[in-house]
């Protein structure tokens, strides 16, 4: 039996959010705790895997927000304030516990974290996470790829050249920010309809990645399922996520995550303790969130105030445990399916958001860890890439997969639904508008460039599906709507102003220090719809 491949995917993103206009912002916390609970925990655990000559490689898809958040000098600088702000949080934690056999421990536990979690990022990566991302890719250990765009729904969008600007712009920034050409691209949420694939080929993109269903409901029945790839007619080679892997780490209530060792994600010191106290390392105003030191583990089935204290030996134990299950597992899937693929080795395909590993659930950094480490010790299975299956198998089948996403039934109703269905006029007249800008004003130059430029961006960072996505789900629903908000309203001004020949270099000079994005924006990707 060929060994079978194991791809993880992780997907990195978050919404672009960058508010130097305000000194602490509430939404900023966002890219805070993903970076000291999921990338640099990440970054560590690569690090040990390379020291200790564990074989075995992963798939990493970094949006052009995140990426570029990580760059950015400003939040580079308000996140070293807040990894001091934890520290100081930590000690006083260890003073407040003083004689509690129960909490003092937890309170070192989480000093020493963060203290090593500072000298990692400042003394070890010099505060420069893209040049880590940029080695581990080429040392081999990771393949790392982009993302469309902001994170749109490619097929939600109006125009070709709307969805060309979009994939196009994502490629180009991070050519510019890694130094190569990026192989792979995650489609935000996997939403694919055909014809999408086209514009992926234009930028170079040999591979993507869909939801089972896609492959299933394919033009042509596909031949091996799930467990190889199919090629579209632009030659894309399109894997499908393995729905029952999945299920094993996603779901909360039947995954690993749901185990009642692990550290219970809602319970946290930031809404737990006297504001009086608390207040110096919440918001300014007295808001509350969290703080990331949280001292319970799930427990079970219970009120958050009947949790348990955590055991961090205990749940770590726990992680190893369940990565071992998860190798053990896919090796016998692979042995199951070995007599179906004629002598074609099997692909398992296993994307993940990646802030689910360090944010949402706290051990599952040390899960990676444990899947490189049982899949050495299991000839079966290889943890490996889209790009090494590519390279040793060359011929695929050739059929069109079916339009889906990932998410609630493989279908776009989480982000098109009576509660957010309102926006997407206001999105389609802005794509309109910036196309006739693009064809009217093709040969613009100096100011007026500059402003074409400034008007796709603010297209670009209103098409993000994270809007949609939080208004459906109610979160901060408030911000969500801001935020599509100022962006329409900013290109409709910008655009006044070209077309009026009246453009105010010092409204563009704002905009371009707040929404810094993609700074070579090619703007003219919006005049081409062919």
């Amino acid at each position: 039996m060929a060994q079978a491949h194991l791809s993880i995917v992780l997907h990195a993103h978050l919404p672009y959010v960058r508010h130097p206009e305000h000194v602490y912002h509430l939404e900023e916390n966002w890219f805070y705790e993903a970076m000291h609970e999921t990338y640099l925990p990440l970054l560590q655990m690569l690090r040990r895997l390379d020291a200790q000559s564990v074989p075995g490689r992963l798939t990493l898809s970094v949006s052009a927000p995140l990426f570029s958040m990580m760059n950015d000098a400003m939040l580079t600088e308000r996140f070293n304030v807040h990894l001091d702000r934890l520290i100081v949080l930590a000690k006083s934690e260890i003073v407040r516990t003083q004689g509690d056999d129960v909490y003092l421990p937890l309170a070192h536990f989480y000093l020493e974290r963060f203290e090593t979690m500072k000298r990692f990022y400042v003394d070890e990566l010099g505060c420069d996470v893209i040049s880590e991302l940029r080695r581990q890719h080429a040392a081999g250990r990771i393949e790392l790829i982009t993302c469309v765009g902001t994170h749109p729904i490619l097929p939600f969008l109006a125009t070709s050249g709307g969805r060309r600007a979009q994939v196009k712009a994502a490629c180009d920034l991070f050519e510019q920010t890694f130094g190569f050409r990026s192989k792979g691209i995650w489609l935000a949420e996997c939403a694919f309809s055909p014809g999408m694939d086209r514009f992926l080929a234009e930028e170079g993109i040999s591979f993507t990645f869909v939801e089972e269903n896609a492959i299933e409901n394919a033009d042509s029945k596909p031949v091996y399922g799930n467990f190889a790839p199919l090629i579209s007619e632009h030659d894309v080679a399109f894997f499908g996520r393995d729905q029952i892997a999945s299920a094993q780490v996603w779901s909360a209530s039947e995954g690993y995550p749901g185990d009642f060792d692990y550290r219970e994600f809602y319970r946290d010191i930031g809404f737990d303790l006297e504001l009086d106290y608390i207040l110096p390392f919440i918001h300014p105003d007295g808001i509350r969130h969290n703080t990331g030191l949280k001292y319970h583990r799930i427990t079970g089935e219970v009120a958050l105030g009947d949790k348990q204290p955590y055991n961090s030996e205990l749940a770590y134990q726990r992680a190893w445990d369940h990565a071992a299950h998860f190798i053990d597992a896919r090796a016998a899937q692979a042995g199951e399916l070995a007599n179906y693929m004629e002598e074609r080795p099997v692909h398992m395909t296993c994307p993940y958001d990646s802030e689910l590993f360090g944010h949402w659930w706290f051990e599952g950094p040390i899960f990676l860890e444990g899947l490189f480490h049982r899949a050495a010790e299991n000839a079966a299975v290889v943890m490996s890439t889209p790009v090494d299956y590519l390279e040793q198998v060359t011929v695929h089948q050739k059929t069109t997969p079916a339009t889906s996403t990932w998410g609630e039934a493989s279908y776009f109703n989480v982000w098109l639904d009576e509660s957010n269905a309102w926006i997407y006029r206001h999105m389609r007249n802005a794509e309109t508008l910036m196309t006739e800008l693009a064809d009217e004003f093709k040969d613009a130059e100096g100011l007026e460039e500059r402003a074409l430029r400034q008007t796709g961006r603010e297209l670009l960072l209103a098409q993000s599906s994270d809007w949609p996505f939080i208004i459906k789900t109610g979160t901060t629903v408030a911000y969500a709507v801001q935020r599509i908000e100022e962006h329409i309203e900013n290109i409709k001004t910008l655009a006044g102003q070209i077309r009026g020949h009246a453009i105010d270099e010092a409204f563009i000079a704002k905009l371009e220090a707040k929404n810094n994005i993609f700074p070579q924006l090619d703007w003219q990707s919006w005049a081409d719809n062919s």
